[in-house]
């Protein structure tokens, strides 16, 4: 088994999944999305990732899930454009902030689970506004929480294939061969993906380029990383990371870097020099604990200003 295709399926010669034709939707502009994030969520039968708790039987009975498949591992953009993998980054048009049309930063983020297309729209557009900075998905599919479930164990144990984890891995490759700053987020199973995608990228520069272990984690630290409710344990050493964890959020005390006790610490690594920013927000509302739009974003602060331990 080599390092980058851990029982993949076929992979196109830039290591890239090869995604059939079928696959790869005529970008399409999502007219429901409108400016307020809370209300296209409700629209648009938000789940437990981002909207209220009262919206996640829309997911699971079902919904878009079908439709939603076909857009998995595809970038989304502007008005809720999707591009397909190997797709440059200069010419996807990503959604900006509504008081800057014309933004210098380009952040690339990735869902999690039970997040329909739209709703990820939603969140680019909230991801924007905060961080003043143009905002491009990879988008993780949603087949129902069952499907979903059962892909973040794979993702976790490292095993089959998942499309976004292909689409992030192989532009984060392009992107640090090219010289490039890159900055990720990454929300519960989307910090996840995130993971998994960096230590592909990490085998891929040591084992196909013949790169160091030294030289790797330098080219790597071009990579700024923020998680939110991330569900993964472990990170590689090289990217600059900030971790951001709500102790009142089951999915990252459980599944994740733990909480501010956790008798289980000694397993986790958070990467070399990450900051981890826990802090205690919500009540009996797990969904709302744990959603970006609601709870998150709410905490974020300027990179570099969380990278000094600035909250």
């Amino acid at each position: 088994m080599t390092s980058i295709d851990r029982n993949r399926s076929a992979v196109a010669p830039t290591g890239r999944q090869t995604v059939e034709k079928a696959q790869q939707p005529v970008a399409t502009p999502v007219n429901t999305v409108k400016a307020d994030g809370a209300k296209v969520a409700k629209k648009a039968g938000d789940g437990f990732e981002t909207g209220p708790a009262r919206q996640v039987s829309a997911n699971l009975l079902g919904g878009s899930k079908p439709k939603d498949k076909v857009y998995d591992g595809q970038f989304v953009g502007a008005g809720g454009q999707t591009f397909p993998p190997g797709t440059p980054l200069k010419d996807i048009p990503g959604v900006t902030p509504r008081n800057n049309p014309n933004p210098d930063k380009t952040i690339i983020y990735v869902n999690g689970i039970l997040t329909p297309k739209e709703s990820q729209s939603s969140d680019l557009q909230a991801i924007a506004d905060k961080t003043n900075a143009k905002a491009i998905g990879i988008h993780n599919s949603t087949e129902g929480v069952i499907s979903d479930l059962a892909q973040c164990v794979k993702d976790k144990l490292d095993k089959g294939t998942n499309p976004a984890v292909d689409t992030l891995a192989d532009t984060l490759y392009s992107e640090l061969k090219a010289g490039r700053d890159v900055q990720l987020m990454g929300y519960s199973q989307g910090g996840l993906i995130t993971a998994r995608a960096l230590f592909d990228v990490e085998r891929r520069l040591r084992i196909e380029d013949g790169m160091s272990k030294g030289d790797v984690q330098k080219l790597m630290g071009k990579l700024s990383v923020e998680t939110f409710g991330a569900a993964s344990t472990k990170y590689p050493d090289g990217p600059q990371y900030v971790h951001y964890i709500n102790n009142r959020d089951v999915v990252p005390t459980l599944t994740g870097l733990g909480g501010s006790v956790d008798p289980l610490k000694f397993l986790k690594d958070a990467g070399a020099g990450a900051v981890v920013h826990r802090f205690g927000d919500g009540g009996l509302n797990l969904a709302n604990n744990h959603s970006l739009q609601h709870t998150y974003l709410n905490h974020r602060v300027p990179f570099e200003q969380a990278r000094a331990n600035q909250f």
